[in-house]
């Protein structure tokens, strides 16, 4: 059973390895949607319902505004790229499980796009409306570095009410510790 699992493990491996060579340019950008994904869709989960409506100052968006943004943003760049118009419809919503849906509809949708990317696909220009056209790659870094940009700001609001964020909780627990960072 363990050299079974072990045998898996190793072919699992070496396919990314594969993979990662194959699209040198790509791979690292899989890589990084996939955790900003994991991090922020546990996020959304995680926060209390009733602190979605929660802001550290009255300046700023709440919880809820700040996942209903990704949502949108996710879906209008993966919608751009596929030459598609495409929205989840996120600000008009404010109950948590309305808005962590429309998360996850967000990031299926952009799965595919970040799914079929390859090296030879990131010169391919893309429309970004008043932004003029760029290369997949990097409209697609943009939307990576967005995401984490806003995550960062989204685990303060979790500390503030008491919530260790995913990141934080993932990296003690490969640490083998369970105190806050």
């Amino acid at each position: 059973m363990i050299r079974s699992c072990i045998l898996i493990l190793a072919a699992a491996n070496a396919a990314s390895f594969v993979c990662a060579q194959e699209n040198p340019q790509t791979a690292p950008l899989k890589q990084a949607y996939e955790s900003i994904k994991n991090n922020f869709t546990k996020a959304a989960e995680q926060m209390a319902e009733d602190n979605y409506s929660f802001k550290p100052t009255p300046e700023l968006q709440n919880f809820g505004q700040r996942v209903a943004h990704i949502a949108d943003s996710n879906a209008r760049t993966c919608g751009a790229i596929k030459g598609e118009r495409k929205s989840v419809g996120a600000a008009e919503k404010t109950s948590k499980a309305d808005l962590v849906s429309a998360l996850k509809e967000s990031f299926d949708y952009c799965d595919s796009v970040f799914n079929s990317l390859t090296d030879a696909d990131a010169a391919k220009m893309v429309q970004m409306g008043r932004g003029g056209a760029r290369p997949e790659l990097s409209t697609l870094w943009g939307l990576v570095v967005h995401d984490n940009e806003v995550y960062g700001t989204m685990t303060v609001y979790m500390r503030l009410k008491g919530v260790v964020p995913p990141s934080t909780a993932e990296r003690a627990g490969r640490m083998g510790r369970g105190r806050r960072e």
